[in-house]
């Protein structure tokens, strides 16, 4: 049975994991900080990764730190940033070929190596902190990307029902930061964060490919000479409380399709053993073209042009997506509650059931399949603090009963009913 091969060892201040395979032609690298979700660090931290992937002490731009990507046969080099419960993470990935495919005896993983860590580690400064042009053409780059969801009505729609049912918590702060803090940051002040950032960031760094023969723990322990930090094992994601009352909010403006979008919490995350029953339930409830969602409400009743439910695990929601004509707003919302209920009911068969698990399996399978798909379901653990392995997964799954399914529907509660609409409407 698949099982990720997951060495996983201290290495000064981060977590290096290493898994061995020798499936890919490339080695795949990702380093991630986690750090708690706070509406002070929200926007800065949304802001550095872009600046310190585009110019280093040694190579003073993003069009140098391009160029010396493609003298490493054409490696690859990003940043991204996520939301995962209650913690705001930075990623850094990098892919390049692995040096036994290569005709040259090359010693190219720790050369590209040594890239990454001068993005990371050695970024370019000026007089106060990092440099000044750098930062504010970022800062324009950043205010865009933050506008870009508005004109993106799905993310925005998704955006406004996060901020509607966590008003007073950090999860309802968008991943993006927030506009209007983005003037305030200085080169001075990112910088002081990003140095908060090396001190006290929970880091870990995953390597995927062919390692046999590479000391990589040697390399890393003198590219990335972080300080040790004290344990955060402590530090989860607190699951959003049951104890709500439903609420709607409409909002108007120029558009030609209605954005109906509805928040329900589950009581149940990720490192819960009910876990795997609530994702059969999100499936049949929403996951899948066979869905309840999908079935009733887009095809039987033709009320939406899209209709699906997805799982937020840390944090333990449901959030149901659909797009509808402004005129079918209060028949949708009525359909989409009577197939929560009809969960609840129990209406649903055994093919249903199998259906589901058979389809989440092969998600499952595909993601591991995949170097930065592995990487991901790892940190699922690191954030949770609760490792599953491949095998207990599926077996997880496999096991899940009607009963299993109903105990879970049972919890789920609707919170916000979030609809955007046409200003005629």
């Amino acid at each position: 049975m698949a099982i990720i091969p997951h060495e996983k060892t201290s290495c000064g201040g981060l977590t290096l994991h290493r898994i061995q395979t020798d499936k890919y032609k490339t080695t795949t690298v990702v380093m991630q900080f986690k750090a708690k979700l706070t509406k002070d660090t929200v926007t800065e931290r949304a802001l550095l990764p872009y600046v310190l992937q585009s110019g280093t002490a040694q190579y003073g731009s993003s069009k140098a730190v391009r160029t010396e990507l493609e003298k490493l046969y054409g490696a690859t080099l990003g940043v991204d940033l996520a939301k995962k419960g209650d913690f705001h993470i930075m990623t850094f990935r990098m892919d390049f070929a692995n040096e036994k495919f290569l005709s040259e005896d090359d010693p190219l993983f720790k050369k590209a190596l040594t890239l990454l860590a001068d993005v990371v580690m050695n970024p370019k400064t000026g007089n106060s902190g990092f440099d000044s042009s750098i930062v504010e053409k970022e800062k324009r780059t950043m205010k865009q990307r933050i506008e870009s969801i508005y004109d993106d009505k799905m993310r925005y729609s998704n955006m406004r029902l996060t901020q509607e049912m966590f008003p007073d918590e950090p999860f309802g702060l968008h991943v993006f930061g927030e506009s209007d803090q983005v003037d305030q940051i200085t080169s001075q002040s990112l910088y002081d964060y990003y140095k908060k950032v090396c001190a006290e960031d929970e880091v870990d760094l995953y390597f995927v490919g062919n390692l046999e023969g590479i000391e990589v723990e040697n390399i890393v322990k003198e590219l990335f000479p972080f300080d040790e930090r004290s344990s955060r094992e402590s530090e989860t994601t607190v699951k959003a409380s049951l104890d709500v009352e439903e609420k709607e909010v409409q909002e108007s403006q120029e558009i030609k399709q209605g954005k109906l979008h509805m928040g329900f919490r589950s009581g149940v995350g990720y490192a819960d053993d009910e876990y795997y029953a609530l994702q059969v339930f999100n499936g049949m409830f929403g996951g899948f073209s066979h869905s309840k969602l999908f079935r009733n409400v887009r095809e039987k009743e033709s009320l939406a042009y899209y209709a699906a439910s997805r799982y937020e695990s840390h944090k333990g929601l449901i959030i149901v997506m659909s797009g509808i004509e402004f005129k079918n707003y209060s028949k949708t919302v009525e359909i989409i509650k009577e197939q929560l209920t009809a969960m609840r009911n129990g209406d649903f068969n055994e093919e249903e059931m199998k259906q589901t698990k058979t389809m989440i399996r092969n998600q499952l399978l595909e993601t591991v399949d995949d170097a930065k798909g592995m990487v991901e379901l790892l940190y699922h653990g690191v954030v949770s603090r609760k490792l599953r392995s491949i095998e207990e997964w599926l077996d997880g799954i496999e096991a899940v009963t009607k009963e299993d399914i109903l105990a879970v529907a049972d919890k789920v509660k609707l919170d916000t009913v979030y609809f955007l609409k046409g200003e005629e409407a």
